[in-house]
């Protein structure tokens, strides 16, 4: 009996896992729907050739050598893993390791997808996916040792040890994406028309706004897996009540950061801007990742508002030192991240059996931020030096999908 019990259990817990690592992977959807919505019509098939390889090559990396680096795991390349521990054990699996190489994979092309909108509409196709193999295979996969992978960093200090606290990835896969996009933006410059001389910014805006809308639709209901997933079971009434509270709390931040930054564009522009609420929801279900089970509802709700707030803020702040993001990803991914950290000890302060201190968080998105921006910055620096990373300014003007891939998005559109 106690043995059908543990079979039941595994199977219900696998199962779930590879559903909720189904959503995450339908964000990749949601990334490539929203950016190709905020690009000009010009650059639309290229943004959408990045999303689809980028999640290739994060899969095929993170296989070949990714997660052997993060997790120490066996070499999913030569071997791979199928039902370790069901039989013999002395402490059982409760889910298929397969499904949770799966469920970490999906997170690797998540990061990878925020650099792709940071870059867009200038930088060479062909850099990027070079970029990719190295942020995928190496970059990620060594900064998740140190904090969902319990190793050391550089064999200096556990994060865990010093209160670090990241649920489901505000800083891990959030930061992380946002701290590799700005090191490439630094490096590639602005696009061509965005900033005049006198520092006053022109807005460029996307070609289409219902495809952007459909996009963070998408990305709202994957994040239900990626938050959800976290809980990494739901075969138990404890752990159904946890994934059940995750899901509330998920929905009610994103609620509360389009609310929030809707409220605030119209007092700040006199009007509704569609593009501020969506990244004001996007910035609320970050705000809410690092810790999505221990807040309540209202809390969550007020979390998602303060990022809603804050990712306004930082897309004008942003502009004014020149940084060219097209479609808000530093902002969003980048500050919100951190302040989804910094509000884990809020509702999880750190006790002896476990949580996170306002300290442990800082040193913690430090240490992310410092890593994944210093060597993406080296990466970077590498690609232009070898290939360039920016296509030339006649390309750039009669857009990269030609440059790039030959065709166009909207052919019928265009003058012959």
């Amino acid at each position: 009996m106690e043995n059908q019990i543990f079979e039941l259990s595994y199977a219900l817990d696998t199962f779930y896992f590879l559903v909720c690592g189904a959503l995450v992977m339908w964000m990749a959807a949601g990334f490539a729907m929203l950016e190709a919505g905020l690009v000009r019509s010009k650059n639309t098939t290229e943004i959408l050739t990045k999303n689809v390889a980028l999640y290739a090559i994060a899969c095929t990396m993170y296989m070949i050598c990714g997660y052997t680096i993060m997790y120490g795991s066996a070499d999913f390349f030569l071997q791979g893993i199928v039902g370790d521990g069901v039989t013999g054990a002395e402490e059982p699996a409760t889910y298929a390791p397969s499904a949770d190489f799966f469920f970490q994979v999906v997170f690797v092309a998540t990061a990878m997808s925020i650099v792709s909108g940071a870059v867009a509409e200038r930088m060479k196709l062909w850099s990027f996916l070079a970029f990719t193999v190295v942020m995928t295979g190496v970059i990620y996969p060594l900064e998740g040792s140190w904090t969902w992978g319990g190793n050391d960093v550089f064999g200096l200090y556990n994060l865990g040890d010093l209160g670090f606290s990241d649920f489901a990835g505000s800083g891990i896969v959030h930061m992380a994406g946002a701290a590799a996009a700005l090191a490439g933006v630094l490096l590639l410059g602005a696009r061509k028309g965005k900033y005049n001389a006198d520092g006053s910014v022109n807005a460029i805006p996307g070609a289409n706004l219902p495809m952007a809308t459909l996009g963070a639709f998408i990305l709202w209901l994957g994040w239900f897996g990626f938050n959800g997933g976290s809980v990494l079971a739901t075969a138990t009434v404890d752990s159904a009540n946890a994934v059940a509270i995750v899901f509330m709390n998920t929905n009610a931040a994103a609620a509360g950061g389009l609310i929030g930054a809707l409220l605030l564009a119209r007092i700040l522009f006199g009007k509704a801007d569609l593009t501020m609420a969506l990244n004001g929801a996007l910035a609320g279900l970050v705000a809410i990742t690092a810790e999505p089970s221990t807040p309540t509802a209202l809390e969550a709700t007020l979390f998602g508002a303060l990022g809603g707030v804050l990712v306004v803020f930082a897309i004008l702040t942003l502009d004014k030192l020149k940084i060219d993001d097209p479609v808000g990803a530093i902002s969003v991914h980048g500050v919100v991240g951190f302040l989804g950290l910094m509000l884990v000890p809020v509702t999880n302060p750190l006790t002896a059996d476990g949580g996170a201190s306002f300290s442990g968080q800082l040193i913690g998105a430090l240490t992310i931020f410092g890593w994944v921006f210093i060597s993406s910055l080296v990466v970077w620096s590498i690609i232009k030096a070898v290939a360039g990373i920016r296509v030339s300014e006649e390309e750039e003007y009669d857009g990269v999908d030609l440059a790039e891939c030959g065709m166009e998005a909207y052919p019928e559109f265009t003058n012959k």
